[in-house]
């Protein structure tokens, strides 16, 4: 990246509350009166939650692309790996595909980084094995609910972007109904989480081996986007 390529100001974007804490300690960024913001060197941060899915993601990155002078958006977080992907991989997509629509798009990674793999993006939390192995065959790696839409609304906008992910769980291996026990926030749903524990108590301990290992991922990916941007 030549130097007049390289952005001032970078908006940082995660889904959940739990992505976003690491993120916030790995920068140490400060809580303002628009979000959170700080600096990694000469770059400045301003950082943001998107939600859970698609439509909230987009909605997000809408909203900071209008409110912060950003040029350049990066969507840091977990993802279901696939294939090769082992849990703890740190994944730097050479592609992302919006499942909806068939759109693909490519980051702009802000240092030398491994890029490998596509990643997948959708609503479907459940995916069936027939779909997950089709996927594999066409090069796929993770599969994650928000990626594309960060990347559909900057490119239309035009404004680089790139993406850090950590792999938390296997496709396949996690129950689909799993993200029933979170609001669209990314905040738990007490209520849910409470039934769930009641009426399918065998599940348990895959909940908390789940619950551990979204919170390495998350740490990871974030400690990895700190990376990024102090190499940048």
């Amino acid at each position: 990246m030549s130097d007049s390529d390289r952005p001032t100001r970078v908006g940082l974007l995660a889904p959940m509350p739990s992505e976003f804490g690491p993120l916030v300690k790995a920068l140490s960024l400060q809580r303002a009166a628009s979000g959170y913001t700080g600096a990694a060197g000469a770059i400045a941060l301003v950082a943001g939650k998107t939600g859970i899915g698609t439509r909230l993601a987009a909605e997000a990155t809408e909203r900071m692309l209008d409110t912060a002078d950003v040029d350049h958006v990066m969507v840091v977080g977990i993802a279901g790996g696939m294939g090769a992907s082992k849990v703890g991989d740190i994944i730097y997509p050479e592609v992302v595909v919006d499942k909806a629509t068939g759109a693909e798009y490519r980051p702009s990674p802000l240092s030398e980084v491994e890029s490998r793999g596509r990643l997948v993006t959708h609503d479907d939390f459940d995916m069936q094995p027939a779909e997950r192995d089709a996927l594999v065959a066409d090069g796929f790696i993770a599969v994650d609910m928000e990626t594309a839409a960060v990347a559909g609304v900057c490119e239309r906008r035009g404004v680089p972007w790139s993406a850090v992910r950590s792999i938390s769980d296997l496709v396949g291996v996690t129950p689909g109904d799993v993200i029933d026990l979170a609001n669209p926030d990314g905040t738990p749903n007490i209520g849910a989480s409470i039934k769930y524990l009641v009426t399918k108590p065998w599940r348990i301990p895959r909940l908390v081996r789940l619950g551990l290992d979204s919170q390495r991922a998350a740490t990871g990916a974030a400690r990895a986007a700190a990376g990024v941007l102090h190499a940048s």
